[in-house]
């Protein structure tokens, strides 16, 4: 438990931390960012204030999909929205493109690394997963198609507020998994839970995060 309660909390502590780092980047934002950014640039809330406000909305979307969180799940939404506002204030705004894209491939990894703690502590999933999840059960849908338009939802509705979408959000979305699958074995062995999460439905959403 203490080992698994270890990855959990640096999971989402290093997830929020790769947000920042994308922001930073400025190339652009996994779906999510997109509408969590758009978001913050309309109201007077920092960036992770928005990040854990939506993430305790999404919550609520969970009562009539029947789905009950865990102690990852409740967890996600405090330390990610206040990890990516420390990151945030750390970090300065980056200048010159190539120190840019070195920022974004950065994040992206730092993001998978986050992720596969995150999951392997199998303590519940993110609420963005979790939404996800139930609606496949309820609806019958494919995973595939209950993600995709999910994160075609809060991707268009992000930019229409003035989200940032670009090379990183498409570098994001074709990287993630791969990275993920690839780290998976690196600390399959130390997290015993990993495999609770691994489920069909889990392991395609392994890229959430869910900050996400």
């Amino acid at each position: 438990m203490p080992r698994r309660l270890l990855a959990l909390y640096i999971g989402l502590w290093l997830y929020g931390l790769s947000m920042s780092v994308m922001i930073r980047a400025a190339l652009g934002l996994d779906p999510w960012d997109v509408f969590h950014q758009g978001v913050a640039d309309h109201v007077p809330l920092s960036f992770g204030t928005v990040v854990a406000i939506t993430g305790a909305a999404v919550l609520l979307a969970w009562i009539p999909l029947r789905q009950w969180p865990g102690l990852g799940t409740v967890s996600n939404v405090v330390v990610i929205g206040i990890s990516v506002d420390a990151g945030l204030w750390l970090l300065p705004e980056l200048d010159g493109l190539p120190i840019r894209v070195a920022a974004m491939a950065a994040a992206v990894v730092l993001n998978a690394i986050a992720t596969v703690l995150y999951i392997g502590a199998g303590m519940g999933p993110g609420p963005r997963d979790g939404l996800m999840t139930g609606l496949v059960r309820r609806t019958g849908r494919p995973v595939w198609l209950v993600r995709t338009g999910l994160e075609a939802t809060v991707l268009s509705v992000g930019w229409v507020l003035g989200g940032s979408v670009g090379i990183g959000t498409v570098v994001y979305a074709f990287g993630i998994g791969p990275l993920i699958q690839l780290m998976i074995p690196f600390v399959d062995r130390y997290l015993p839970g990993f495999h609770e999460a691994e489920s069909p439905t889990s392991a395609a959403t392994a890229a959430e995060p869910m900050v996400a």
